[in-house]
């Protein structure tokens, strides 16, 4: 296939692809350059039923097929039969807004009627910058699907936003707990139609982290109450956003353009085949180890990919997107949905993997990978120096980093801190970024190790405070560190995901594994109630000073500064007052992850030198309330503790 001559001919820029219902009509168009004839059939089911029809389209310019059928389709399930070769594929509407059960066929949908109370007057909770950010990443059942979560709609979307649950201890959770705890975004884990779960059997024990998509403008069935009648799904993920801004918790939501789970059978391919996705040698690309790629780079992929984000920020008031395999993207389409963003919604979030993969028949140049970063300012990435260089490699289990017993790696945490800079000593030398915005910095996420199983697989012979003073220093950094911190739900309680496989101690992929594994033990809470109000503490820190979320970099350059260290495994540094409307005119910040305590000298001010300086964040403590004064001429800095001064 000419794929450009394809484009030259027949690219369409209407914004009317999928069904547009009517009270009185519905008008249908489907993009099918390539199809010798398309219909449309109609159901009067989700699955199995009668047909009620099926109607002939008509070819029209730009490679569309169009019809107009008459009466109130609301509620009325519909395929496409399209004929290319010969040869007919029953495909669903890759633009459908609604579905039936398993995502099987279409839905005909008046959205007006899905709008849960209240929803017209919707308000995003306020959001100035992106380095505001404090990022809560989640999966949907993880959060309820342990009988300790007191949540009743387990699994649910709307068991997210139970209000008032209590742990048997009487701890405060999910939502209520989210809210405690004081993150600004929700970052949820694939919550479109995919895959892998059977909606028609939701009673069963089943269990899938999502990354396999099957209609990407419809929510997943399995999280709604009724996966059978396509509306309810639609109604309930609403309300879910509703109460999280209610609550005044925006919602991210983890997206995932650039593979789907089927190939050759996969809606995209039979509706246009060979045009969606990377072909080499007559076969699906596999760049990213996902079996295929799709093609952003195309001019209607990267349409659908512009059109289907706009419509989750318009239709459903999202507030970010997370991109996965950010970097099988290619630049122009990042920028595109950038800028379509911000004329929807300035405030809206978009971040991605930017990991490169020489392996994709994207050529690197293109790629929207961490290397050209600078080429797509405003977008963040993840910081995988963060993870690595803190915790340790996150492929290799015992290979410890910064917290857990590496020397060396002092500059690296270095660079952290200031948000993609690199720094020798005090002198900047190499930066991935030109804005710390793009720095998402973490230590756990969904994938690998929890924090927490990391530091027992590469510390199993140290006692449980001393790993819990690891984990400390570790979020210390991320919450002290410019750019956009970014933690795994759980990671505050010290979740642990223990394997079920015998020959291994923790679940590092737990994609499939099940409740027992991936669910959220909120006894843990009461039972690490310390490790939760230190989390609590470094958020409410960080956001009453503006000065650890700097967005630009000549701010840092001005006014941030490493402090000398003889001890190896110590990291100090010094920020003088760049926002007038700052209480605090110096930060000082000290990380030791030795076994033993070291001695520091105080950083020579200029002034206000008899003032002492008050300590908000200590080995135990962490928060706005003062600890204690020191006004020494030494600071003793305990094991594996942090100390972040104010004067």
């Amino acid at each position: 296939m000419d794929i450009r001559n394809l484009e030259e001919k027949f690219y369409y820029a209407g914004d009317d692809l999928g069904s547009t219902y009517q009270k009185d009509s519905t008008k249908f168009r489907v993009w099918a350059p390539t199809a010798e004839k398309v219909q449309i059939r109609l159901y009067q089911e989700g699955k199995g039923g009668e047909i009620m029809g099926t109607h002939q389209m008509v070819k029209e310019d730009n490679g569309t097929w169009y019809q107009k059928i008459e009466g109130d389709l609301n509620g009325v399930y519909y395929t496409y039969l399209v004929t290319v070769k010969g040869k007919t594929n029953e495909v669903v509407d890759i633009y459908a807004k609604a579905c039936g059960v398993n995502g099987k066929r279409g839905m005909v949908i008046d959205l007006e009627k899905t709008a849960p109370e209240g929803w017209k007057e919707d308000k995003k909770p306020p959001f100035q910058q992106m380095t505001d950010a404090i990022i809560y990443e989640v999966h949907v059942r993880d959060i309820s699907a342990d009988e300790t979560s007191g949540i009743k709609q387990a699994g649910k979307f709307l068991g997210l936003v139970e209000e008032g649950t209590k742990s048997p201890q009487g701890f405060s959770t999910g939502l209520d707990h989210m809210k405690e705890l004081g993150v600004t975004h929700v970052h949820l884990l694939p919550a479109f139609d995919f895959c892998s779960v059977d909606e028609e059997h939701t009673e069963k024990p089943q269990y899938n982290w999502g990354y396999d998509p099957l209609n990407y403008n419809i929510p997943e069935g399995s999280y709604s109450t009724d996966p059978f009648h396509g509306e309810v799904r639609i109604k309930e993920f609403k309300e879910m956003v509703k109460v999280f801004h209610d609550y005044g918790l925006r919602v991210i939501m983890d997206v995932v353009y650039n593979h789907t789970c089927n190939s050759a059978e996969a809606y995209f391919e039979k509706t246009v085949p060979g045009y969606y996705y990377r072909v080499k040698d007559g076969k699906f690309t596999n760049g990213y180890g996902c079996r295929n790629e799709t093609a952003s780079e195309h001019k209607m992929m990267r349409k659908y990919m512009v059109d289907s984000v706009s419509y989750w920020a318009k239709e459903y008031h999202m507030d970010g997107f997370c991109f996965r395999w950010m970097a099988a993207h290619d630049l122009a389409t990042m920028k595109q949905i950038k800028e379509v963003m911000k004329e929807i919604d300035p405030s809206i979030l978009i971040y991605g993997e930017g990991w490169k993969k020489t392996d994709s028949t994207l050529k690197v140049k293109y790629s929207a990978n961490k290397k050209n970063a600078r080429k797509i300012p405003g977008i963040a990435m993840f910081s995988e120096n963060a993870c690595d260089s803190v915790r340790g490699h996150m492929l290799y289990h015992r290979q410890p980093g910064f917290v857990n017993g590496l020397a060396g790696v002092e500059r690296k945490i270095q660079s952290i801190l200031v948000g993609g800079g690199m720094y020798e000593g005090t002198r900047h030398i190499d930066r991935w970024t030109d804005n710390p915005g793009q720095s998402i910095n973490y230590v756990s996420c969904h994938d690998g190790l929890t924090i927490w199983d990391k530091l027992s697989s590469t510390n199993p012979r140290a006692t449980r405070d001393n790993r819990i003073a690891m984990n400390k220093i570790a979020a210390a950094i991320v919450f002290m560190a410019q750019g956009i911190p970014f933690m795994q739900a759980g990671e505050e309680l010290l979740r642990t995901k223990p394997s079920l496989d015998m020959e291994k101690e923790f679940d590092d992929n737990s994609y499939c594994s099940p409740d027992s594994v991936n669910s959220i033990k909120w006894n843990q809470k009461s039972e690490n109630i310390e490790v939760f109000e230190y989390y609590k503490g470094l958020i409410a820190f960080r956001k009453a000073h503006p000065a650890l979320r700097m967005t630009d970099r000549q701010l840092i350059e001005e006014f941030f500064e490493f402090l000398e260290v003889d001890d190896l495994k110590v990291v100090s540094f010094l920020i003088t007052k760049p926002f007038q409307e700052e209480s605090a005119e110096y930060i000082w910040g000290i990380f030791n992850a030795n076994t033993a305590s070291v001695m520091l000298d105080p950083p020579e001010l200029n002034k206000k030198k008899e003032e002492p300086w008050i300590i908000y964040v200590d080995e135990k403590k962490s928060g706005i309330v003062p600890l204690r004064l020191f006004h020494e001429k030494k600071i003793v800095v305990p094991a594996r503790s942090s100390i972040i001064l104010c004067k």
